[in-house]
């Protein structure tokens, strides 16, 4: 699998909890997600993302959304 194909499957996972409200399950799943491919693990939007999290700044789903559709 390539990493586009790794980080769109990650995007999918993550916004299936969205789609069910779950915004901390979302993040949870693409930060887990994302330490299972080689060329994503370690992506340092995993600690912005907990960062932001901590500060109420990803706490909508629509914020959440933006954020995870925002990753490359």
């Amino acid at each position: 699998m390539t990493r586009q194909e790794h980080l769109e499957w990650c995007k999918k996972r993550a916004n299936e909890y969205l789609d069910n409200g779950d915004v901390q399950n979302a993040y949870g799943s693409m930060a887990s997600d994302l330490g299972k491919h080689p060329e994503t693990a370690g992506h340092s939007a995993i600690t912005l993302g907990m960062m932001m999290m901590m500060s109420g700044h990803l706490s909508s789903v629509q914020e959440m959304r933006n954020f995870i559709d925002g990753f490359n």
